[in-house]
């Protein structure tokens, strides 16, 4: 009992609980943009990927890091606007169409790799993103190295969760994308053109995806490899669900799942030799398809979620 207190009042879990959460809080905002509008995009494991690797491509071949950042976004946008073609324009499976981008992107993703990259039996690296001490907070006893000496990326998530959370609920364009993934046809009515709204909104969900790979490669690690996604993608589409398609749920359910899986990290150390290790692998994802289980019954899906949207028909 006094270890697990002791995990606990670590400071270290808490920043880890941070870091862990950061690509998941971008991945479930940019899954959760485009769901409010209407369409399901399960490219996002393949767009984080190609986030990631496009990120820390760029950024080995000497751009900056937030020039690497920039291209990561600019990749998923390029994905997020081929799922938009697919589902949008020509009215395709969403599933189909999402398995196929994230097939598409992870192997695109490791092809351009090999091309790029010689192979070597060490990855190459890159200097990533530094921790940032706030001044005035980084020095606050517990609190300071818990939550405040992350990295700039870490901030700008919590940021743009508080801001999607506002542009959703209180403005007019919030309103439109709300519109259009709950009746189409009444948001047309109303002078929106839905098939633009749900393009752009998969295009700027698209582009946080490739962001959220893009932590991974230039914050949380300093290299790529074809794997370190691990199924993140996925727990970001649960992770909606779990979140009732709104992003202030969305922020806690991320650190929710990264608390789970930055304390079952740190109890394998301390029960090592006592209990096999592939049980506490699986504690994260246990405990979280429990909560998703609890949510859900009281979640309200979009009316108009993977629905195809033509002109003119009701």
């Amino acid at each position: 009992m006094n270890a697990l207190i002791d995990i606990l009042a670590s400071a270290g879990l808490w920043a880890a609980v941070l870091r862990i959460a950061t690509p998941l809080i971008l991945g479930t905002l940019g899954a959760l943009l485009s769901e409010r509008s209407g369409v399901l995009n399960l490219g996002i494991e393949g767009i984080m990927t190609l986030g990631a690797m496009i990120g820390w491509l760029a950024v080995y071949n000497g751009a900056d890091l937030w020039t690497g950042v920039l291209i990561a976004a600019l990749g998923g946008a390029v994905f997020g606007f081929l799922h938009s073609v697919l589902t949008v324009t020509l009215g395709l499976s969403q599933h189909v169409s999402g398995l196929g981008v994230t097939l598409f992107a992870s192997s695109f993703a490791y092809y351009v790799f090999r091309l790029m990259v010689p192979v070597a039996g060490t990855p190459p690296t890159i200097e990533p993103f530094k921790s940032i001490d706030i001044p005035g907070l980084s020095s606050l006893p517990f609190l300071g190295p818990a939550f405040f000496t992350q990295t700039a990326p870490t901030y700008v998530a919590i940021v743009l969760a508080v801001v999607l959370a506002y542009l959703i609920s209180r403005t007019p364009v919030g309103l439109a994308i709300r519109m259009t993934g709950e009746n189409p046809h009444a948001a047309e009515a109303q002078g929106i053109n839905p098939m633009a709204i749900r393009y752009g909104a998969v295009i700027a969900g698209s582009a946080l995806m490739g962001v959220g790979g893009a932590f991974l490669t230039l914050s949380a690690f300093n290299s790529f490899f074809p794997t370190m996604v691990q199924g993140r993608g996925w727990i970001c589409i649960a992770l909606v669900v779990f979140a009732s398609w709104r992003p202030e749920r969305a922020l806690f359910g991320a650190l929710l799942f990264a608390f789970f899986d930055a304390f079952q990290l740190r109890l394998q150390t301390v029960l090592s030799g006592v209990v096999p290790y592939q049980i506490f692998l699986m504690i994260p994802y246990l405990l979280s398809i429990a909560a998703l289980a609890a949510m859900a019954r009281r979640a309200r899906v979009p009316q108009a979620l993977m629905q195809p949207y033509r002109r003119g028909e009701r």
